[in-house]
């Protein structure tokens, strides 16, 4: 099996600033991975470098084996769902968000029906009447689940995700957790929560945007 996503001696420097140093690690789909670290270490800049939206200035990133450049980087970017910590959800009322990328016409042909709706609401417990709620007055947690809902709902298969448990209750982490057991799904993750990182193939520790520890253990 060919690695999904590969990184080789990265180094990403912003404004002046080193922010990766000499980073390389490997993710086979299927698998889950999370980086943890102090605030300011570098997790959520791999997670940009992924989608190419911080330059390399040295090393390569490759996607599906394929080294990742400005032409290149939509191919990974269409299979991909980013959930940051505050996701912006685009739209007035959370259907409108859910269903605001079926408007394009790569993906009108699968727009979802309410019942696909309810059932991925449901799925992530969520109620159904969040449809009708307004995106700017739900918490940041259901945001979360609810860009998560969307990723679902397009059939994305790889997940970058920034503490996406960090604001659930126990009921609601429960769902996720159960969401990313799916073995089809592929997760590059930032979190600090303990339940996450148990649940994970890889961690990694990052420091000063440099690995400090690799760790892989197999899930029951």
């Amino acid at each position: 099996m060919s690695p999904l996503i590969r990184f080789d001696q990265v180094f990403v420097t912003a404004h002046e600033k080193t922010i990766l140093s000499d980073i390389s690690f490997t993710l086979f789909p299927g698998q889950k991975a999370v980086f943890y670290g102090k605030s300011g270490s570098g997790k959520s800049s791999v997670l940009k470098t992924v989608l190419g939206l911080l330059p390399l200035t040295r090393g390569r990133v490759y996607f599906q084996e394929k080294p990742l450049t400005p032409a290149s980087v939509q191919t990974i970017r269409s299979c991909t769902a980013y959930i940051g910590q505050e996701p912006i959800l685009g739209a007035e009322t959370v259907r409108d968000a859910l269903l605001l990328p079926f408007q394009f016409k790569a993906h009108r042909e699968h727009r979802p029906t309410d019942r696909q709706l309810i059932e991925v609401l449901q799925r992530l417990q969520l109620p159904v009447d969040i449809l009708s709620q307004n995106s700017n007055r739900i918490s940041g947690g259901e945001k979360q689940r609810i860009a998560l809902a969307r990723g679902l709902l397009l059939g994305k298969k790889l997940y970058l995700l920034d503490e996406v448990t960090s604001a659930l209750d126990a009921e609601s982490k429960q769902a996720v957790f159960d969401v990313f057991s799916d073995p089809d799904l592929t997760v590059l993750s930032v979190a600090h929560d303990p339940e996450w990182l148990e649940r994970c193939d890889m961690i990694f520790g990052l420091e000063a945007g440099r690995l400090t520890q690799e760790k892989r253990h197999e899930n029951p």
